[in-house]
């Protein structure tokens, strides 16, 4: 009987929300420990990042997901996206200086060309 063989492929889809999940929580919790003095995470904070985890999760565009703040779609309500803007604005110049690799990719997924809008599905 012959071996058989998978081959191992990795999911684009999952490599890069997974990296963008965790620059959003590297942010979160600089911008918490800075301004809230929580070392885990505030209640508030939590709730942000719990959010931001849902919103990423249910991206129309899934795979070809720009930065949101190049995206068509806003899916965060407009309080939430005023927390966020807030927390990047205030943790993205840091991130350079405590995690390069990671804020050097997200400033170069910011180069990416924003993808077209999925067309919805007819259901006949």
């Amino acid at each position: 009987m012959a071996d058989q063989y998978i081959e191992f492929t990795t999911d684009k889809q999952f490599v890069h929300r997974v990296r963008e999940l965790k620059t959003i929580e590297l942010m979160i919790n600089m911008y918490c420990a800075a301004h809230h003095h929580g070392k885990p995470r505030c209640a508030d904070c939590m709730d942000l990042f719990d959010y931001a985890q849902r919103r990423l999760q249910r991206c129309v565009f899934g795979d070809a997901k720009p930065n949101c703040a190049k995206c068509v779609v806003h899916c965060y309500t407009k309080d939430m996206r005023e927390q966020i803007r807030m927390v990047m604005r205030w943790a993205g110049p840091r991130m350079l200086l405590r995690h390069p690799i990671l804020g050097i990719r997200h400033l170069l997924a910011d180069r990416k060309p924003v993808p077209v809008l999925p067309k919805k599905r007819v259901t006949d």
